[in-house]
């Protein structure tokens, strides 16, 4: 049909034989033909050589992007990501403010790729105290942006290719494919309860002590070590920072000590740093987070400390990657330590009075969660808290939900016909052991007060229906 309609436009305009027409006709759509195909395979030939890479391939997609996006268009109680709902500290959004509207014009410029130099002397000053040794600001100490930079550096720059690298379940998310990235083989072990029963605390989940041991072997490079863990809330003990340690000297491993919650700590527990076992100093990077410690997590500003050998591998990848972070952020987290230091033992100091208001959040939460007939674990640490929902499943539709886990199910449920957010620990699990999180859900209460008591108006209306 299209052959015979060029032919009678032709016609109209130019006087040919109809043979020749037909001939040219026919012949400018064989090349049209040749240039759609020719254009079909020089795209699939683009689309090819765009693919992702190799070392990024296979990681599942982030549970925060879909479940950002869950709770942009269902509007719910969000209680499963982990940031403040109320104002940070005063004097560091104040110290802020007025480094913008400084006189001094070098406050709104670069500043020392490795860390602002007063910040990198406030954290060199409060590890040195804290940890009893002196800490060299300039080589020991490297800003960087948020830890989770500091974890990228950390990662990237200690792991090759072939290198064994211990995650301990539940893990934060990008753990994992920080490890695959850098071309590590990523080897879990979980913590797991050691009662079902009665009040249940983050102490419980423990590491199973041969497991551990059969962890390690030659092709060791890292663990990682997140205490207070995300997202039980365990404080590692003494005897269990001993074995780690322990294991590290025998099998010559550095331990990566995501330490971000260390200002939070309740019940009378201590926040242990492994750095400071003996023999551990020169095999620990640990990492820390102005976000966590200020209740500024939007201002992405943490850091790592550590022997000056081991922190030279993450300024490699800093210098040639992110090169240097925000000056006005890293003055005024080093104004707000300044201060902190001055009180370091008094009530007042916000790294005191923090944990007292989270321990009241979180026995608030506990309660509400138990009335609602969860059974939570109760955190030594942190600010989340992980509660076993089934025993409200007759209450749900969960099957109405399509995917593959049970705790997925759960939290989409609850996010869809009750307006409560939490966060699937599944996503917190590799493949092989996601089915440990399955029974779970993670909460978040580092939230006003109001917020909190609307959540358990709303797990009570659930448990009446």
């Amino acid at each position: 049909m299209m052959l015979h309609n060029s032919i009678r436009l032709l016609n109209k305009t130019c006087r040919l034989p109809p043979r020749q027409l037909y001939q040219l006709v026919a012949f400018e759509q064989q090349q049209n033909q040749h240039l759609v195909k020719k254009r079909e395979y020089s795209t699939a030939g683009i689309m090819e050589k765009f693919d992702l890479p190799q070392r990024l391939q296979g990681s599942a997609p982030s549970v925060w992007n879909e479940y950002i996006a869950l709770a942009m268009e269902y509007k719910p109680l969000n209680l499963g990501q982990g940031f403040p709902d109320d104002a940070a500290p005063e004097y560091v959004t104040k110290a802020l403010a007025e480094i913008a509207n400084d006189e001094n014009p070098l406050l709104q410029q670069y500043t020392r790729g490795f860390g602002h130099m007063r910040l990198v002397q406030a954290i060199g000053k409060l590890y040195s105290k804290l940890l009893q040794r002196e800490i060299n600001p300039l080589n020991e100490v490297l800003v960087t942006s948020g830890a989770y930079e500091a974890l990228y550096s950390a990662i990237m720059g200690h792991v090759d290719v072939g290198d064994e690298v211990i995650i301990i379940e539940p893990f934060f998310d990008c753990y994992h494919p920080m490890v695959k990235m850098a071309g590590g083989v990523s080897r879990f072990i979980p913590l797991k309860p050691t009662k079902t029963e009665g009040t249940i605390s983050s102490a419980d989940w423990v590491l199973d002590e041969q497991e551990l041991k059969n962890m390690f072997n030659s092709k060791t490079k890292m663990i990682i070590l997140n205490t207070p863990h995300n997202p039980i809330g365990k404080v590692f003990k003494q005897k269990e920072l001993e074995l780690i340690a322990e294991l590290c000297k025998k099998w010559n491993v550095l331990c990566l000590s995501d330490e971000v919650y260390e200002w939070m700590v309740f019940d009378g527990n201590k926040h242990i740093r492994i750095c400071t076992l003996p023999d551990m100093w020169e095999r620990t990077i640990t990492i820390g987070s102005a976000g966590k410690t200020f209740s500024v997590t939007g201002w992405k500003t943490g850091w790592a400390y550590g022997p000056a050998n081991l922190i030279r591998n993450l300024q490699m990848v800093h210098q040639n990657s992110v090169y240097t972070c925000a000056t006005p952020l890293q003055e005024a987290v080093a104004r707000g330590f300044e201060l902190e230091m001055t009180r370091l033992d008094s009530p007042e100091c916000f790294f005191n009075s923090l944990p007292r208001e989270l321990q009241v959040k979180r026995d608030f939460m506990a309660k509400f969660l138990q009335d609602a007939g969860m059974k939570p674990t109760i955190p030594e640490g942190g600010y989340f808290m992980l509660a076993d929902w089934t025993n409200l499943e007759k209450k749900i539709n969960i099957n109405s939900e399509p995917d593959k886990y049970r705790d997925y199910k759960f939290t989409k449920w609850m996010t869809k016909n009750m307006g409560l957010q939490g966060i699937p620990p599944s996503a917190f699990y590799s493949d092989e052991h996601k089915h440990l999180g399955e029974d779970f859900v993670r909460y978040c209460f580092i939230k006003k007060q109001a917020n909190l008591e609307k959540a358990s108006e709303l797990l009570e209306k659930l448990k009446n229906n």
